[in-house]
């Protein structure tokens, strides 16, 4: 089950509404404790365009088993300046 933070890539594995299109590239904000059918979820979160920036905030029923995971890009850090 995804958790919050997590960016998934959800095409038609996770739901035939998605089969024939582009695939989602979503950031999870939220996974719903409602109940559902089994093997479902509702999930919402933000669209990510191709620079990672959120464009649309969505909540989508899905099953969890086709949900990609995309890994986590390791953060650098800029060396910090030092105020005199």
């Amino acid at each position: 089950m995804p958790e919050a933070g997590d960016v998934l890539r959800i095409d038609a594995r996770a739901s035939v509404q998605f089969g024939g299109a582009p695939p989602l590239i979503l950031r999870v904000i939220s996974v719903s404790e409602k109940p559902t059918y089994d093997g479902w979820a509702w999930i919402t979160g933000y669209v990510l365009n191709a620079r990672g920036e959120a464009v649309e905030k969505r909540e989508l029923f899905v099953q969890p088993e086709g949900l990609q995971l995309i890994p986590a890009k390791t953060a650098t850090r800029s060396p910090r300046r030092r105020l005199v």
